[in-house]
C-alpha cells in the first residue's frame, strides 16, 4: 500500500469512529476543512478539521501514534496549541473533543 492510500485510509477510519461513536458530533462541532495528515516519526498519520464550537473555534488534529493511541491536538485561530491530549483510545474521541468544545 501507497504512503498516500494509507495516509487517507487512517484519516477515514478516524472520522468513521468518531461518526460511530456520535452520528452528529462533526455537524455538532462545525468541522468542516477536512485535511489528512501524513506519517511522520511520531505519527502513523490523523485527521485535522476546522471546527467552530462553543469555546473552541480553530482547529483540531487528531494523530495515531505508533503505539495505537490518538493524540488531540487543538488549536486556535492564531494557530497555538492550547491543549493538547495524549493517549486516547478511539471510543475516547468524542468525550475528549466534546469536553474541550465545552458540552
Amino acid at each position: 500500500m501507497s504512503t498516500q492510500t494509507n495516509t487517507m485510509e487512517i484519516a477515514k477510519t478516524i472520522l468513521e469512529q468518531i461518526q460511530y461513536a456520535d452520528r452528529s458530533a462533526l455537524m455538532a462541532w462545525g468541522a468542516q476543512n477536512f485535511a489528512a495528515i501524513s506519517e511522520s516519526k511520531e505519527f502513523q498519520g490523523g485527521v485535522a478539521f476546522q471546527v467552530n464550537g462553543l469555546t473552541h473555534q480553530g482547529w483540531v488534529k487528531v494523530c495515531l501514534r505508533w503505539v495505537d493511541d490518538y493524540t488531540i491536538v487543538f488549536i486556535n485561530k492564531k494557530r497555538e496549541v492550547v491543549k493538547t491530549f495524549d493517549g486516547a483510545y478511539c471510543d475516547m474521541l468524542v468525550p475528549v473533543i466534546d469536553w474541550i468544545e465545552g458540552k
